[in-house]
């Protein structure tokens, strides 16, 4: 009920509303753009990115859903979109470094750690979160929705707009995926 209202302010423009769904939101938001990004400084970007179009899209929002559902599939769309932009960013960098321009492409640095991993285990997430990067675009979003937000296989479903069933499916082949990187990748450092 008090969200309800919330929303209602939002909608008619209140910026004070708007403040109030950033500080109790903002937190929840970054996390799962960094979940998905894996770098802290376009978490941060792509985070206020996500209230920039919470602000001018809230009139989308219908109420069909929890509005922190629909919170959810803003930010994962907002960071699956920034991570598609990055990429073909880096391929024309790389095209263009090939007809002699001098411009290198950005990389990402390599040693990224989520800052909730404890000290003694930073090798290891380090290779983790190395790997899943490499899963396809709906495992990752998937996996990192439930194993790093900690969302049930029903909210992770509401918000990539599938069944549970189908979830579930995408959970188990990035598990089966990882699994088997992992376990090629600790066969060959032997």
């Amino acid at each position: 009920m008090v969200e309800q209202l919330l929303i209602d302010r939002l909608k008619q423009g209140e910026e004070s509303a708007f403040r109030e769904i950033v500080e109790t939101r903002q937190g929840m938001v970054y996390n799962t753009v960094l979940g998905l990004l894996q770098n802290a400084e376009d978490a941060e970007d792509v985070s206020q990115e996500v209230f920039i179009k919470v602000f001018e899209s809230i009139h989308q929002f219908k109420g069909e859903s929890a509005f922190s559902t629909w919170l959810y599939r803003v930010a994962v769309t907002t960071a699956l979109e920034f991570l598609r932009k990055k990429k073909r960013k880096k391929r024309f960098a790389f095209v263009t470094s090939l007809f002699g321009e001098n411009n290198q492409p950005r990389h990402d640095p390599a040693d990224f750690v989520h800052p909730g991993v404890q000290l003694d285990n930073r090798e290891n997430a380090r290779l983790l979160l190395a790997t899943i990067k490499k899963l396809p675009e709906n495992q990752r979003v998937a996996f990192s929705l439930h194993k790093v937000d900690g969302l049930s296989y029903q909210e992770v479903a509401q918000v990539m707009e599938t069944t549970v069933a189908a979830v579930e499916s995408l959970i188990h082949r990035a598990r089966q995926n990882l699994k088997k990187m992992l376990k090629d990748h600790y066969i060959e450092s032997r």
